[in-house]
């Protein structure tokens, strides 16, 4: 018999049939290259699967390893030679102590493999780690042993069928030393000294139900169980809350069990069942190192600073998973966002139930909502980054359950949910799982029509990493809309392949002025499968209509012009401010903005938008504003029409910051937030009240004794100074980046030099600061700080236009310094090059191309691009700019 990684990922146990022998050793050639890191699409082999695992795990506290012995008892599902295994490079096994016991490897026989490990305990936080805190009562540090086997690190712990599928129970015991305790997936059923290790204790664990190895869990520590109430709750009813910590007191941990109870009751009514655990241990881990917290079955890690925070959100999300996660799994890691998302949509929905949307200072669903639609709106979504693509890809599927909550109807998707639950329990599921149970349940109660289907629904949003656009175009005269959608594009240029040929299940729901109710959400028609349809019966044509309301559905809505005007002038009456929901009022401005941003729409028409600001006091409306003015600011601030855009932002926003008046403690955090945003854009755009403070903040940093070891004044009076203070209080930032000492943070050190490098709009700024950097090449400035140096200056107008011409001033001392620099010099190009809107920038950059046409080597890809981009942007700007300029012109008095 042969043992050996295959595709480094599994231990195959290659077994010779004809055998009978009951307990033979196995032996193997093994390639303990690493792992990869990446969860493969390669599976395991169904031929042989398990029924139990036995485990006995000895961690040694002081030596950082731990010895390990499993037992996996398994059924034939096949006749095979082979016994295809999980166990990570990490996981030292000794060939010869292998058994396998049995009679024979048939079809529908049973057998026994025996396999002895060890390995090392890391800090990574993943697989068996170990951690660390201060005891603030004994003031001596505490060590800490505990798993995190998500998504695919049972492996690096156990030998093992490492995919969520392969639920099995569980059966474990684990030395401690005596000091310690252990808590684990299930209760504690008994301990006994150890026989050989001194001081040592083995803990013999309940038997497990079917769990995946994802939900495998157990922590070592001196942690103490803290009871605020001393009687015990019946496991049938709910099971025990068990609160782990340290140093926290009677009235705080009250807060927290009431807290949990409150959530865990909440959950159990919208499913409708009891998880069934006879107890869930919450750890709150002092100085934790790791960022998420880590979720079992019945056990849950996590940040001790969580439990004593007054929001109910993360704490909500962790319990949910208890149902939905470990009780109910996920069939194979793609189906890993729906579960995410699920669980994140109803832990929102809860937190909204218990407190009203406070915790969320009334930003769910927007700012993931805005979040993706930047995100897929992009020529190339995600940039290629996993992480992100992860990220957008569960906002997105979480805002698509949010659509068929709404849609649905609130009870046919809780009982929808309820369905498909009760019909997975201790097993697993797909996505088409949860989709059929809610078309199943939707026809049973008539809230979807019988020639639709959830999954056809859902699958169309999810199998792309896209966004459509709506536009609803009426003929007022017939009294008719017609409803076209495409894919939604904000980058330019539109060239996206397949781009017409990618269609939607777009739920259409439409509010009308004339017969105003912004509460029903259930869809005037499915638009699916068509790029068309037309709707009769629309109002009169001194009546608006509004379509995806409220942000049913993830998409932006376009207009012509007149309705969009009708919205605008319904805005500007107190009356039509009242009566057109929060939700939706952010939405008109944010979709107005970007389809304008996008070319879609008048830069009139997206001005007029926003014309009821003046009196819109909301923060959620002001939100996506700041955005805006961020994005447009940039946008042209090469142009004359930047000196009124300024003056205007500084009208739109003064008021609103006066009114706010100064901070009065306490205060909700929304006008906290909301003031600290307009003081931020005031300051950017010259506001002098707000650069004056900023100033005197900053002589107190000028006449401290030490200004290298402290930094007295707020970050958010730095860029003010920077920007339209003098050249000797940019020095002074300047030479605090030379004599910075390596006793402060790094990070602190990076903000000032983007600060020192993003925010100034004088030139001489910028080339003193090129000049000791790039041409002396001052030793305190690493490459690192070059390119972010570069990167930042491409930010502003200033910046890059100061950039450019640096460069092609200095071209041959340059292209001498970054001969075999590429990575400076790729930067240096695109930095340089990539960023003019204008046809003005367009020449200037192509000049530069052909006067050293041949020299810009690695980065001659890059200055082509640059061309390209700069072509489509300088359209936009020809087309745009005169519109945003009549408009300052005559709306914006202070401006001209």
């Amino acid at each position: 018999m042969e043992l050996f990684i295959l595709q480094k990922i599994f231990l195959v146990i290659a077994i010779i049939c004809s055998k009978t022998e009951e307990n033979q050793a196995v032996k193997r050639s093994i390639d303990l290259a690493a792992t990869h890191a990446l969860i493969s699409d390669v599976r395991l082999s169904k031929d042989v699967v398990p029924t139990s695992y036995e485990i006995y795990l000895e961690p040694k506290i002081n030596e950082s390893t731990f010895d390990g012995f499993i037992r996996m008892n398994l059924i034939c599902k096949a006749d095979s030679k082979k016994i295809m295994i999980h166990a990570h490079y990490d996981l030292y096994i000794n060939d010869r102590n292998i058994k396998l016991k049995r009679n024979t490897i048939k079809q529908g026989t049973e057998c026994v493999l025996e396999i002895p490990f060890n390995g090392d305990v890391w800090e990574n936080s993943e697989g068996l780690f170990k951690g660390f805190y201060i005891n603030s009562s004994k003031n001596n540090k505490e060590v800490y042993f505990a798993t995190n086997m998500r998504p695919n690190n049972a492996r690096r712990v156990i030998p093992c069928f490492d995919e969520p599928e392969f639920k099995v129970p569980f059966t474990v015991s684990i030395a401690r030393p005596k000091e310690f305790v252990i808590l684990f997936n299930t209760p504690l059923q008994r301990s006994e000294l150890h026989s050989s290790l001194d001081e040592y204790m083995i803990d013999f664990f309940e038997t497990t139900p079917p769990i995946s190895t994802f939900t495998f869990g157990l922590i070592i520590t001196k942690l103490q169980k803290l009871d605020p109430y001393s009687e015990q709750i019946d496991p049938q009813v709910q099971p025990n809350i068990n609160i782990w910590s340290n140093n926290i007191n009677m009235e705080d941990l009250q807060k927290i069990q009431h807290k949990l109870e409150l959530i865990y009751n909440l959950i159990r009514n919208f499913f409708n069942v009891t998880v069934p655990l006879k107890k869930i241990d919450i750890v709150g881990i002092p100085e934790v190192s790791f960022i998420q917290p880590v979720n079992n079955w019945g056990l849950l890690l996590i940040r001790k600073e969580e439990l004593l925070n007054e929001g109910f959100y993360i704490l909500t999300q962790e319990l949910i998973s208890q149902w939905l996660g470990s009780w109910v799994t996920p069939f194979w890691w793609a189906d890993a966002h729906i579960n995410k998302a699920l669980s994140s949509f109803l832990a929102s929905e809860i937190v909204i139930q218990i407190d009203g949307g406070v915790e969320f200072n009334g930003k769910y669903p927007m700012t993931k909502l805005y979040s993706i639609y930047y995100e897929f709106s992009k020529r190339y979504p995600h940039s290629r980054i996993t992480a992100m693509k992860q990220e957008t890809t569960s906002f997105k599927t979480e805002l698509v359950i949010r659509m068929l909550h709404l849609t649905l109807g609130k009870n046919t998707f809780q009982n929808g949910i309820r369905s498909f639950l009760s019909a997975h329990f201790y097993s697993t599921f797909s996505a088409d799982n949860l989709w059929n149970a809610l078309t199943k349940q939707a026809l049973g109660d008539s809230t979807l029509l019988s020639q639709y289907n959830v999954a056809e629904i859902a699958n169309s949003w999810l199998s792309k990493d896209r966004l459509p656009v709506i536009n609803a175009d009426r003929d007022y005269l017939k009294k008719t809309l017609t409803v076209k959608q495409k894919v939604y594009l904000r980058e330019r240029p539109h060239d996206v392949p397949g781009k017409d040929k990618m269609l939607w299940w777009i739920p259409i729901t439409i509010s009308r002025q004339d017969k105003l109710d912004f509460s029903r959400c259930e869809p005037y028609v499915w638009m699916g499968n068509t790029s068309q349809l037309n709707i009769d019966n629309m109002p009169s044509n001194d009546n608006f209509i509004i379509v995806n309301q409220e942000e049913i559905g993830p998409f932006p809505v376009n207009y012509d012009e007149q309705n969009w005007n009708l919205i605008s002038k319904y805005l500007l009456t107190d009356d039509g401010r009242e009566k057109v929901p929060t939700y939706t009022r952010a939405k008109l401005l944010h979709d107005a903005w970007n389809l304008a941003y996008a070319g879609d729409l008048s830069f009139t028409t997206a001005l007029n938008m926003m014309l009821f600001m003046k009196f819109e006091r909301n923060h959620i409306v002001w939100n996506p504003v700041f955005t805006f003015i961020d994005q447009i600011g940039r946008h042209i601030a090469m142009s004359q029409v930047h000196t009124k855009f300024e003056a205007y932002i500084r009208g739109l926003l003064a008021p609103l910051y006066e009114e706010l008046g100064t901070e009065q403690l306490p205060e909700q955090d929304w006008k906290k937030d909301l003031r600290a945003l307009a003081k931020k854009f005031l300051c950017q755009a010259g506001y002098h009240p707000c650069v004056k403070e900023a100033q005197n903040a900053f002589k107190f940093w000028q006449n401290s004794p030490s200004p290298n070891y402290e930094n007295p004044v707020p970050n958010q009076y730095i860029c003010p100074v920077f920007k339209w203070g003098s050249i000797e209080e940019w020095n002074f930032g300047l030479q605090r980046i030379a004599e910075f000492p390596k006793s402060r943070q790094p990070s602190e050190r990076t903000f000032l030099l983007k600060s020192l490098t993003g925010c100034p709009i004088q030139p001489e700024k910028y080339n003193r600061l090129l000049q000791i950097a790039i041409i002396e090449e001052h030793p305190y400035f690493t490459d690192s700080d070059k390119i972010l140096i570069f990167r930042t200056l491409a930010g502003s107008s200033v910046g890059y236009m100061t950039l450019f011409n640096f460069l092609t001033e200095n071209w041959q001392i340059l292209r001498q310094k970054f001969t075999n620099r590429t990575t400076l010099w790729d930067s240096l190009i695109s930095s340089a090059t990539g960023i003019f809107t204008t046809e003005e920038g367009y020449q200037m950059v192509k000049k530069l191309h052909e006067q050293h046409s041949g020299e810009f080597g690695s980065a001659e890809h890059i200055i082509q691009n640059s061309l390209r981009i700069i072509k489509e942007e300088s359209k936009w700007s020809m087309e745009n700019l005169p519109v945003i300029e009549n408009w300052l012109d005559n709306f914006n008095p202070v401006g001209k």
